[in-house]
This record gives C-alpha cells, structure tokens and sequence, in this order.
C-alpha cells in the first residue's frame, strides 16, 4: 500500500508587504521616500498612487490624510527636490567663501559628477516639464521656481548663460550618457563663461 506523506508546511504565498499603524509625520515621510524613488525612476504619469501605497508599505486612507490629491503628493515631492538641490548649490559655494567665480564653477564640476553615476536619470524638474504642457499646473509652478533660483546669479548675462549649461549638462546625461566628452567639458565652459562675464583672472575649472 502507497504511503501519503502529508506535508505540515504551510504553503508557500506572496506576501504583501505588511501594513503596521504609524503616526502622520512617518506615514507621510515614507510616502515622499517611495514617490522620490518611483516618480523620479519612471515618471509621474506612469505611477499611480495605488504604487506608491504598495512601495510606501502604509494604508491607502495614508495618503489622503496627508496629501488632498496626488498632485499634492507630486507638489510635496518636487518641493523636496527643490531643497535638496538648493542644499547642493550651498555646499558648492561653500567649498570657496569669498570666491564666487570659483565657487560658480565648483557648481557646475559637482554637477556633472552627480550626473556621472549610472543611475541618474536627468533633472527632476526638466522630467516633470515634459510630461505636463500646461503651465499652470502646479508641478509646472514648481518647476518654474526651481528655475528661478538658479537664474538667481548676477549679471543677467551670465547667469542665462550658465542656466544654459547646467540644462545641457541634464541633458546629455541621458542622451550620451554618463561621463561624456560633453558634460566632461561643462566645468572648463563654465570657467570661460565666468572669467568673460567677470574680466579679472581666470576661474579654474
């Protein structure tokens, strides 16, 4: 007579990430985490909110105490790459006090490291710019006030100037990719636009 052996193991399932009660302030910053790491990687119009519940591992209620809509979800992410990419700019300038010249190139030269590592996928804000036409969405709002910051500098020349190159340097990140003859030369271009804007010495890339 056959033997049925009868296993006591329980099957094997997929298991949903598990769902543990947390207070707003950590419900939201998990949400931010998963929507910087989702919308950043593949979009804003392809992610839906439903994904970044999944990936943020809180309940869908969560988000909706948090955010009103998703564009609010998408607002609050822009705004926190807006603060990231203004404490970047500080820490260039930091590196020379009392030198602008030089502390503008060591902007661009940071820049194109960061945009050096394979897994950079262009600016945020120039990402957004594309998926949404209308200016008057609020993620556009939040593009345009990026902008404005880096068109901060003084004269108005070189400041258009050198808004021009760090958009190049964005783009040629995913176009030639990293490290490219290109974006290789953005900090030597720098220097040049700076020493002509400036006519004293020579700003060293």
């Amino acid at each position: 007579m056959a033997v049925v052996r009868v296993s006591n193991e329980d099957p094997v399932v997929d298991k949903k990430p598990v769902r543990r009660h947390m207070d707003g302030a950590t419900a939201q910053e998990q949400l931010l985490d998963a929507a910087e790491s989702l919308f950043y990687r593949d979009g804003i119009r392809a992610i839906s909110v439903d994904a970044v519940v999944e990936r943020a591992g809180v309940n869908k209620m969560s988000v909706y105490r948090q955010f009103s809509s998703k564009d609010d979800l998408v607002v609050a992410y822009l705004r926190r790459m807006d603060a990231r990419f203004r404490e970047r700019i500080e820490r260039s300038i930091a590196k020379h006090p009392g030198e602008p010249a030089q502390a503008l190139v060591q902007s661009i030269t940071d820049l194109v490291e960061r945009a050096s590592n394979p897994d950079y996928r262009g600016c945020p804000f120039v990402n957004v710019a594309c998926e949404f036409a209308d200016r008057e969405h609020p993620a556009r709002v939040s593009v345009a006030c990026n902008k404005e910051y880096l068109m901060a500098a003084d004269p108005q020349l070189l400041a258009d100037s050198l808004a021009l190159l760090v958009e190049g340097v964005y783009a040629v990140s995913q176009t030639f990719g990293p490290g490219c003859g290109p974006m290789r030369s953005a900090p030597a271009t720098a220097a040049l636009l700076v020493q002509s804007a400036c006519g004293e010495g020579r700003a060293e890339p």
